[in-house]
């Protein structure tokens, strides 16, 4: 009787164990949909860029996310990414596009990153316009309301960075070199 106990137990243990494995619901895969998403939100800023509009430029940004441009400091907090953006905008000469080359949204549909290319034109220091071009990775972060925003945002150009200009060298003064009181001299 024992014995039939153990087997009529294991039996309806393993029929839960594989009625509660099938009812598993499988998690929806929502890859295509957040990468329209953010699609989306990415052409509406950049149309807001091109027509002057930072509120809009900014909006995809996260209230802390990091921006950094190049040769310059790490902006952190959206005042500080408008303010770089306004900056950058209000630059003589100022145009701007870029495309999305690769969105790649992560299996669990919280973070995303996103590479791009760009071509900036903006007035050089001897007035004439330039154009840059280079590249940018930008990280998305599905938020608790379920808008993507960017939470990291860096660029960089494709050119070289151009020479420094060399300072001139500083003139050397000769000094005596005393041996340090520590060191015993030999003889």
């Amino acid at each position: 009787m024992n014995r039939m106990r153990s087997t009529t137990i294991f039996l309806v243990s393993a029929c839960v164990f594989f009625l509660a494995v099938g009812c598993e619901k499988t998690p929806v895969d929502t890859r295509p949909q957040d990468e329209r998403s953010i699609r989306e939100a990415d052409a509406a800023a950049l149309q807001a860029v091109q027509k002057g509009d930072v509120d809009r430029a900014v909006a995809n940004y996260a209230a802390d996310a990091s921006w950094l441009p190049p040769n310059a400091p790490t902006l952190t907090g959206k005042d500080a990414i408008r303010g770089g953006w306004s900056r950058m905008m209000a630059t003589p000469g100022f145009a701007i596009d870029w495309q999305i080359d690769k969105v790649d949204v992560a299996r669990a549909g919280d973070l995303a990153y996103v590479l791009y290319t760009y071509q900036l034109t903006t007035q050089g220091p001897d007035g004439k316009l330039a154009t840059d071009r280079g590249k940018d990775m930008a990280v998305w972060k599905k938020q608790a309301d379920s808008i993507w925003k960017i939470v990291a945002d860096s660029f960089n150009s494709d050119f070289p960075v151009a020479a420094p200009v060399k300072a001139p060298e500083a003139k050397h003064h000769a000094a005596k070199h005393r041996p340090s009181k520590s060191k015993k001299r030999r003889r």
